[in-house]
């Protein structure tokens, strides 16, 4: 990766996973970062999931970190800050991240994940458009396409039947349309949309990551979003933990936040304007509930208190697996740095360490 002259950067939702991890990483290479975040989290689910917390810890840590807690949809005060800083890099991971709160009040969630990330666009592209901008994305994108595929049922899990081009994973060529999405889902594709396009047709520097399970001990999880670092707090604190439909079978890739930033900073180093890429743990990552459930079972040594709602959520997937061979062959040095196993043990370690709290 070559180097890179010190920027100023700016991080929406600097205080959440992966914007927590952003600042850390882009403050120890050296740059300024600038971090908005005004804790929606607790708003969209309860106090447990503040993230406040994490906001005290960054601004502890490094000195280099400015906070400021606005609302992504001030337009007027987020063109002041692309105007009033040189900002060189947006990583925009802000968002209304779940797509069953999103069915509560839609309204909030399409203003915050499509037109925030709208207006921010726009400052970018008035006041600093030589900036490169990074957006977090969603495999909700694709809707429930996934589920058209082969799929069969083993023992603890789906998985593709056969010979199949996504087999080892799907690629960016899934279709968007003709599917169910749900809300949130939407609220995301037209900020995805709107990404690309200020890429291709303003030429902003602008890439689009659509992820799959983002985690890590930084996650303020909460049953509505977070599954995996929710599903090893719950079963560490002995709380029961809801399956929503597919008999637990259903299969996520999982990439930590580490990974994710890794792969920002690769793209961050040599930009492609407009570009998408799916970003997950893909074969290399990968896990059914019901195998998370066991996983965690054997490393904390504690029996998951399970419950099953045969009801599966709207637009769920049934087997997401990430195919990252697009963006590994355009940035061949990045590599993951986590498999599995070692975020379930870091997961469970963490939560270990504040059972209690």
């Amino acid at each position: 990766m070559k180097s890179q002259k010190k920027e100023t950067v700016l991080v929406t939702g600097s205080a959440g996973l992966i914007g927590s991890q952003a600042v850390r990483r882009f403050c120890e290479l050296g740059h300024e970062v600038i971090g908005i975040d005004n804790n929606a989290r607790q708003y969209f689910f309860g106090k447990a999931a503040s993230t406040l917390w994490n906001k005290k810890l960054l601004a502890k840590e490094f000195s280099t970190y400015r906070h400021i807690a606005v609302d992504i949809r001030n337009e007027k005060r987020i063109e002041t800050i692309f105007r009033e800083h040189p900002i060189g890099l947006v990583v925009h991971t802000a968002a209304q991240p779940s797509h069953d709160w999103a069915a509560r009040e839609p309204i909030t969630d399409f203003t915050i994940n499509a037109l925030g990330t709208q207006i921010l666009l726009e400052a970018c592209r008035k006041h600093r458009p030589d900036a490169v901008f990074i957006f977090t994305s969603t495999n909700k994108v694709y809707g429930d396409n996934p589920n058209s595929l082969p799929l069969v049922e083993r023992k603890l899990r789906f998985e593709i039947a056969g010979r199949h081009r996504f087999s080892k994973g799907i690629d960016e060529t899934m279709s968007l349309d003709h599917c169910t999405h749900s809300i949130f889902g939407v609220s995301k594709t037209a900020a995805d949309l709107m990404v690309q396009e200020y890429g291709r047709y303003f030429g902003l520097r602008t890439g689009v990551f659509r992820g799959g399970c983002l985690t890590g001990p930084a996650h303020s999880s909460a049953q509505l979003h977070g599954f995996l670092a929710y599903l090893v707090m719950a079963i560490t604190n002995g709380k029961p933990y809801t399956i929503f439909g597919y008999r637990g079978k259903q299969v996520r890739d999982n990439i930590h936040a580490s990974d994710v930033v890794g792969a920002f900073e690769a793209f961050f180093a040599n930009p492609v304007a407009g570009e998408v890429y799916n970003l997950g743990g893909g074969q290399h990552s990968n896990v059914s509930v019901l195998e998370a459930i066991n996983k965690i079972e054997t490393i904390t040594g504690r029996k998951a208190d399970i419950r099953y709602d045969e009801r599966n959520r709207i637009g769920d997937h049934i087997w997401y697996v990430s195919d990252m061979t697009k963006f590994r062959r355009q940035y061949p040095k990045w590599n993951y740095q986590y498999d599995g196993d070692q975020i379930l043990q870091e997961l469970c370690d963490h939560a270990a360490r504040v059972k209690g709290r």
